[in-house]
């Protein structure tokens, strides 16, 4: 599979359920609507996502540049190095793409998405320098993708201030299902692409290092949601990432002029590689999100969000959670258009109904797959991305079902 048959294939389904919607259903407003979203979605690609990035592509990669001369993060990197050995056989275990890959996880895992994407396309730019094709992902490259992808995050604080916005009584009531859900999603993909690239599952660091990260979360979760109430977690989260995210500029920044380093000249030299990134990736951003927006408003998730209710109700199962399908449908195309989705679930059900609650779960169970492929591999011009969408979906997918079994367990 192929960003190529993707794109395409969004605008051929896009404008077949346009059609049916007009000759169908009488709906005259559905192609006004298409080419509206056209020019919104490509503005958007350009000037809210692009051109911001780049001013948080060149501070953190003037950062991350700084802390390689300063040996930072090879430091990392040989902690990590035995665990990311056997998941990434192919990276050398000093190379510096280890380095990349730890920060962009943590940041990942503390929720902080705008140092996040930096450290993921610095880490995508390093794992390229090792790949003898190009314009075709390496294993090493698509692990990262669909672990990066799962979007493992410990506090889903953006949520539940959404939640908060709305009314909710208890905003962060959906704080254990969204780090259960996520936590399977990643588990999931790690787990998958391993076996398809034949890794040693059975390795006694992989074991020792999955049993335990397991532990380690599970006994967070337990003392977060057990020891402390709802409003020091928030606090408690907020100050976390923020602090180390500050710590993490000093630290590289002191071990720098440790090493005698000229802190400032590293920083303007890594940092004139932001401005290039950001532009490369424009096409790439425009192409996937106005295909995206030909499918959203088309109305084809609306005809799938029907067939699965049909379904389930013919199977004699519960349908109850088929409203807030929306979220989860649209996750793994579109990140806003899925927070989008999710608002107008709280909004129309409620924000503390169950359908507002699974549409929150949903959308904290995992990241966005397309979006970060057009993205990722956009940025290092890999055109043949192989299993990468079809292994990252599989993640997304186990998070949702994680999802919808949390929510029945915590508020059915």
């Amino acid at each position: 599979m192929t960003l190529t048959y993707i794109w395409a294939g969004f605008f051929l389904v896009g404008f077949a359920a346009a059609l049916v919607q007009w000759l169908v259903f009488g709906d005259d407003t559905v192609f006004k609507r298409i080419v509206d979203g056209t020019f919104d979605s490509a503005k958007v690609a350009v000037m809210d996502l692009a051109l911001p990035l780049a001013g948080v592509m060149t501070l953190w990669l003037g950062i991350l540049n700084i802390g390689e001369r300063a040996g930072s993060i090879a430091f990392v990197s040989k902690i990590i190095a035995p665990f990311f050995s056997r998941i990434f056989p192919q990276v050398p275990k000093d190379h510096p793409a280890t380095g990349h890959m730890v920060m962009n996880f943590s940041a990942n895992f503390l929720g902080l998405d705008n140092a996040a994407t930096p450290f993921g396309l610095k880490a995508m730019q390093s794992l390229q320098t090792l790949n003898t094709k190009p314009d075709e992902a390496t294993d090493a490259q698509i692990m990262f993708l669909v672990l990066h992808a799962s979007g493992l995050t410990l506090i889903p604080l953006s949520i539940m201030a959404q939640r908060a916005v709305l009314g909710a009584r208890d905003p962060s009531d959906i704080f254990i299902p969204c780090m259960i859900a996520t936590y399977v999603a990643t588990l999931t993909g790690l787990l998958a692409v391993a076996i398809k690239q034949r890794i040693n599952l059975w390795d006694r660091v992989i074991v020792g290092w999955l049993g335990g990260m397991t532990a380690a979360i599970v006994g967070l979760v337990w003392y977060l949601s057990q020891c402390l109430t709802k409003d020091e977690i928030s606090l408690l989260s907020k100050v976390a990432s923020n602090l180390l995210l500050l710590s993490i500029i000093v630290i590289f920044i002191v071990a720098g002029l440790r090493k005698k380093i000229n802190v400032y000249d590293a920083f303007i030299e890594g940092a004139k590689g932001g401005i290039q990134t950001s532009l490369m990736i424009i096409p790439y951003l425009v192409g996937m999100l106005v295909a995206i927006s030909v499918l959203r408003n088309s109305g084809v998730l609306d005809f799938v969000v029907r067939g699965f209710t049909w379904v389930f109700s013919q199977m004699g199962l519960n349908t109850d959670f088929t409203p807030a399908l929306p979220t989860a449908l649209m996750k793994p195309i579109s990140g806003s258009g899925s927070r989008a989705m999710m608002i107008d679930a709280m909004k129309t059900y409620g924000v503390d109904s169950f359908v507002g609650r699974l549409a929150s779960v949903f959308q904290g169970s995992a990241d966005t797959t397309l979006y970060i492929v057009a993205l990722y591999f956009g940025s290092v011009g890999i055109a043949k991305v192989r299993y990468a969408i079809t292994y990252g979906l599989i993640a997304e997918f186990s998070g949702v079902i994680a999802a919808v079994w949390v929510a029945y367990l915590f508020f059915h």
